[in-house]
């Protein structure tokens, strides 16, 4: 073996990594925000959340990215590490099956049919499918699919070029004193820990190992230990993605160094003491790929079987090995959900996105609702929550559009592309209403400070128009919740009627001061209270229209325009939204008017 064999050993490595990285982006995409989701909804007991984890490794085809993924829900608070111990173990046996396709490379025989398998005869023909689908292709789905086909292609050509280049190690005899050195089981699970600790990927040193295997120079006796190491091995990306997290977070990584830990130290003992009882005969005889993923799908599947029923006390360990420090508090504050950790899967980050963006828009309507009962019913207690509140809205502010930025660098599915604009769009007109919200807590204040007061009527105006914004914001915010374009479009007639509505109050308002039943000073106050009451529902039209404007791909203000000259259902609504606010204020229905 010459420096030109270490070189394609090395080059078939990176083709393997490369192949591996582009194939688990790609499906991480086609499932998208479904991950977190279900990894929510289906932890509630050990047998779900173990058949979970080895579902979403098969899918992503990647137990790190699964691992880290975890942790980064775990620091955010969406999941508990007890329901995390489960999808760690599913995701090993999961793994296995990324060894039992890369043993179709054993696969020896001239018949056409087994020579179709081999993946040095099947890989061209995927890659020039996945090309041609994603050259031709106009959805994203498509050439996602074309992505994958690609990457996985190039994952075999990867292990087919490493398997070639250490193929004259068959016959050397320098390589075959260096494997007697693993005969020792200690030393093999050392080097299968480290090596995979360096190049952090599980599925790529199994390959190596098989390809090793190809010599016929490795046995049982030297692959099993390994095996076993490069378990413990895999464990180094999740310790890394620990560094910084809050503490929880880092036992999700205890618990899976753990579990890979004590299944070694108990089988392998187990295994060398059956074999001095027993004397195996297997254990001399040369190993092949299907082999070595043999062994690997054993070892995880018995270490599951063996440690299941101890979840209770894995989850207990952990706490024992990381301790909360008395002074320590964990972070609970909303924003820290927004996980960097996440980023490594865009599509779970968009989804936890979504859900923080949702309960700004709750917080914007919460406050919103606190300052208009301010209004009609000081409370200096409610003042402080509103301004405490308007600060928390601008911090998820900050927080999200920073994390969606650093989303959108990311190749993500259209469909997400989409949900990310959504958010960047109905941020700033969250934020938008809670400072309308804090600017109508100061006219309250102002009020309360000056003892003023308004007349009857006008109070029994302002509180009609008041409903009819807080229906408005409701609706703005269901449509953006639920995502419906049905609810969406019933918020723009609604907030014509409080354009009409404004229209309404202040000639009244003018009519009042004219006949000096209301003060200057008042009607200043008053005025200000109209205006921040017609620019929040022109923010919750934003929202509804932004919904409207990404899903049905319409340019929302030549859309609007014509809506409201031609569309019946639009004048309809109108029309009843504002028979009802009318009829509130005492004023003749929209039909009186005509019929009169």
């Amino acid at each position: 073996m010459d420096i030109f064999s270490v070189i394609t050993l090395l080059g078939g490595l990176a083709f393997f990594l490369y192949g591996m990285n582009v194939m688990s982006s790609g499906l991480e995409k086609l499932a998208g925000g479904k991950l977190e989701i279900i990894l929510k909804k289906m932890t509630s007991n050990k047998f779900k959340s173990l058949l979970l984890g080895m579902g979403i490794t098969i899918a992503i085809q990647s137990s790190s990215a699964l691992t880290v993924m975890l942790v980064g829900l775990v620091n955010s608070g969406i999941m508990e590490l007890s329901q995390t111990i489960g999808v760690l173990m599913g995701s090993n046996i999961g793994t296995t099956l990324t060894a039992w396709i890369l043993s179709l490379s054993g696969i020896e025989g001239d018949n056409p049919f087994l020579r179709m398998l081999k993946p040095e005869s099947f890989s061209p023909i995927i890659a020039l499918i996945g090309v041609i689908m994603i050259m031709t292709a106009k959805h994203n789905r498509t050439k996602d699919i074309g992505k994958i086909m690609v990457g996985f292609s190039v994952l075999m050509t990867g292990m087919t070029l490493m398997s070639g280049a250490v193929s004259p190690l068959a016959d050397s005899p320098q390589f075959s004193h260096i494997l007697t050195a693993f005969r020792n089981p200690i030393m093999g699970v050392l080097v299968g820990a480290v090596f995979t600790g360096v190049i952090q990927s599980s599925a790529a040193s199994v390959g190596i190992l098989q390809a090793l295997s190809l010599t016929g120079q490795v046995t049982y006796g030297m692959a099993i230990p390994i095996i076993m190491g490069q378990n413990i091995g895999t464990c180094v990306t999740a310790l890394l993605s620990s560094i910084g997290v809050n503490r929880s977070a880092k036992r999700v990584a205890c618990v899976h160094i753990c579990f890979n830990c004590i299944g070694t130290l108990i089988i392998l003992p187990v295994f060398y003491g059956l074999y001095w009882l027993l004397d195996f005969s297997f254990v001399a005889s040369s190993i092949d790929p299907a082999g070595v993923a043999l062994v690997h799908t054993i070892f995880n599947i018995v270490t599951t079987a063996m440690l299941l029923p101890f979840t209770k006390l894995l989850e207990k360990l952990a706490y024992t090995l990381v301790r909360d420090s008395k002074k320590e508090k964990e972070a609970k504050e909303k924003h820290a959900m927004l996980d960097e950790r996440l980023l490594a899967t865009p599509a779970v980050a968009i989804e936890v996105c979504h859900g923080v963006t949702i309960e700004m828009g709750e917080l914007s309507k919460k406050t919103m609702e606190l300052a208009i009962r301010m209004l009609f019913q000081y409370d200096k207690s409610i003042e402080e929550q509103i301004e405490e509140n308007e600060n928390r809205i601008d911090k998820y502010e900050d927080k999200l559009n920073a994390y969606l930025v650093r989303i959108s660098k990311h190749s993500i599915s259209s469909k997400d592309n989409r949900t990310v604009s959504k958010m960047l769009h109905c941020i700033g007109n969250f934020e938008r209403i809670g400072d309308h919200a804090v600017n109508i807590m100061e006219s309250a204040h102002e009020l309360h400070e000056k003892g003023l007061h308004f007349s009857g009527d006008a109070a029994k105006e302002l509180r009609t128009l008041c409903d009819a914004l807080l229906e408005t914001l409701d609706l703005a915010f269901q449509a953006f919740e639920k995502d419906d374009l049905a609810i969406a479009h019933q918020v723009e007639p609604l907030e014509e009627v409080i354009d009409t509505l404004n229209l309404e109050l202040k000639n009244r308002h003018i009519k009042r001061l004219q006949n000096e039943e209301c003060t200057v000073e008042l009607g200043y106050i008053y005025q200000d209270l109209l205006t921040n009451i017609e620019r929040i529902s022109d923010h919750c039209s934003n929202i509804a229209g932004v919904l409207i404007e990404i899903d049905e791909k319409q340019n929302i203000h030549k859309y609007l325009y014509k809506l409201k000259e031609t569309d019946e259902t639009f004048q309809e609504s109108y029309h009843e939204y504002l028979n009802h606010y009318y009829l509130e204020l005492g004023q003749p229905s929209l039909d009186e008017v005509i019929d009169a």
